[in-house]
């Protein structure tokens, strides 16, 4: 598993059956599914940090600039 902040949002990703799955984190321990962001399954885990970062550019902010991994 892969945990990341994304312009503030805590999300995770897990590789299951050759695929990755995006999630959204709760603060309660409970995860919600991403559906409509598919991760390319040839992609590297190195490589998830950048792709989050070009797909939710959007919501960055002065406050949340950047995609870190946690």
């Amino acid at each position: 598993m892969h945990k990341f902040n994304v312009f503030g949002t805590l999300m995770s990703v897990h590789r299951h059956q050759n695929e990755w799955l995006l999630f959204v984190e709760s603060g309660t321990g409970m995860r919600r599914r991403v559906y409509d962001v598919v991760i390319p399954a040839e992609l590297h885990s190195e490589q998830l940090c950048s792709y989050l970062d070009d797909i939710f550019h959007e919501q960055a902010s002065q406050h949340n600039p950047t995609v870190t991994r946690i």
